[in-house]
């Protein structure tokens, strides 16, 4: 019998990663509609619709990126790989969860400064 509780845990992780992809699929699309404003200048504005579009979508993959990983820290609490191991591995969750938390920042910033500029 399929047990929820491990398809929830599996679910959520798959959204966390998607919406990850997602955000960062944005913000490369968001660069690439940007520059070709200035390049096709007769269909800038029909690209300035989509590149809001896909600012405001990247805005909630943030949401979700971060209320899915909320939840995924409540789903790792078992010593799986050992006391040592996973002392080591909660440092590091930490230090790379700083990292993107500051590369969202740079991310959202630089995105709104091209699409609104």
């Amino acid at each position: 019998m399929v047990n929820l509780k491990h398809t929830a845990v599996v679910l959520n992780g798959f959204i966390h990663d998607f919406a990850t992809g997602f955000w960062l699929s944005a913000m490369i699309v968001i660069y690439s509609l940007h520059r070709s404003q200035q390049e096709y200048q007769s269909i800038a504005g029909t690209l300035n619709i989509l590149e809001r579009f896909f600012f405001w979508t990247s805005l909630a993959a943030v949401v979700i990126i971060f209320a899915t990983g909320g939840i995924r820290s409540f789903t790792y609490v078992d010593n799986f790989y050992g006391e040592e191991t996973e002392q080591a591995r909660r440092k590091m969750l930490i230090t790379k969860h700083i990292i993107l938390l500051v590369v969202f920042g740079i991310g959202a910033y630089l995105g709104y400064s091209m699409t609104y500029h």
